[in-house]
């Protein structure tokens, strides 16, 4: 099966791909996911919280924003150290990339030379470094660049007719500024939404569409099952339909053949079935540990069982610096052993 890289979907196409028989759409979007990947293979990140709470913006989802009272307790930007003994130790679960997510509008000039020093860090130990921080300014943008940031992530959330429904503190324009900065610097984009926020059928299209049109395809997209927060305004929103999730990931893998699509936030409310049908639909990238900046994700050893019983391993790590250590013979054993010892 052969597949062009478009940047020109429109979105009767999209939608016909939604509105195709399951199996169907799945035997499709598993045909352009092995062209482009081992279909046996998954990306495995950690993420951790580097600034929680307080967050000047009101997405409606977000147990970090300021305007709604979660129980969550604020916090201040981590230490150099802290944040190196945590990717160090993401490093021997197997993790190959090393997200760092601030509660953050924007990152501050106070906070910034902090944030490079993580992000040369945590390269240093031989992860590719990902940071999500808000928006940057296009000098920002180039320190983090200079840096060696690998990834930035800034979600879309939602297709643009609903994005207003959903926040109000930031134009969904500036969130294209952003992720244009990004790629000028050189630094590959990670950028995706969530679904089930109850959003319409026509608004997954129109996130999809916003996405594959980019003028490159962003490298990551991560597709987030909306978690209910208690205390959010999104609290008691009508769940998704399990289906529906599993055709966003598959229509994202037709539309953006070498994306890694990332099965991200809402895993924990994921049956196994479930996720072994993202995996065979083009998800390849996983959030791996134990929480997702402050909301729950399946245990380390649930996800190894799982792989064990599914197959899957874990996609080879890329040396991020030139006097990285060795990583991927290393991270292999550890992870088959681990997942051998799941299956006793």
């Amino acid at each position: 099966m052969s597949l062009s890289f478009r940047h020109d979907w429109q979105n009767h196409e999209i939608e016909q791909l939604f509105q195709l028989p399951f199996n169907d759409l799945l035997f499709q979007a598993q045909g352009v996911h092995r062209q482009h990947f081992d279909p046996n293979a998954v990306q495995v990140s950690t993420l951790l919280s580097i600034k929680t709470g307080a967050c000047p913006e009101d997405c409606k989802y977000c147990s970090q924003s300021g305007h709604y009272n979660t129980g969550l307790a604020k916090e201040k930007l981590l230490a150099l150290e802290t944040v190196l003994t945590e990717a160090a130790t993401a490093r021997t679960n197997g993790a190959t990339r090393f997200c760092m997510g601030a509660a953050w509008k924007h990152p501050s000039a106070r906070d910034f030379p902090l944030v490079l020093a993580m992000v040369r860090g945590v390269r240093e130990l031989g992860l590719e470094t990902c940071m999500t921080l808000g928006q940057l300014s296009v000098e920002q943008t180039a320190a983090l660049a200079e840096a060696g940031l690998d990834y930035y992530n800034h979600n879309l959330d939602t297709s643009r007719e609903y994005y207003d429904k959903i926040i109000t503190t930031r134009h969904f324009d500036e969130r294209l500024d952003t992720l244009a900065h990004v790629r000028e610097a050189g630094i590959k984009v990670c950028s995706g939404g969530i679904v089930g926020m109850g959003e319409q059928a026509r608004d997954r299209v129109g996130l999809l569409r916003e996405l594959a049109n980019l003028p490159q395809h962003p490298e990551s997209v991560p597709i987030n099952n909306l978690v209910k927060i208690k205390g959010t305004p999104l609290e008691h929103v009508d769940d998704l339909d399990p289906f529906d999730f599993v055709r966003m990931i598959a229509v994202a893998r037709i539309l953006m053949p070498r994306s890694h699509v990332r099965l991200s936030a809402g895993r924990e409310q994921m049956n196994d079935q479930m996720q072994a049908l993202c995996f065979f639909a083009g998800a390849n990238s996983i959030f791996y540990g134990e929480r997702l900046l402050t909301t729950a994700n399946p245990l380390a050893s649930s996800d190894m069982q799982l792989f064990a019983r599914l197959g899957i391993h874990p996609e080879p790590a890329r040396a991020a610096t030139a006097q990285a250590e060795p990583l991927v013979p290393a991270q292999h054993s550890q992870f088959h052993d681990a997942m051998a010892s799941a299956d006793h």
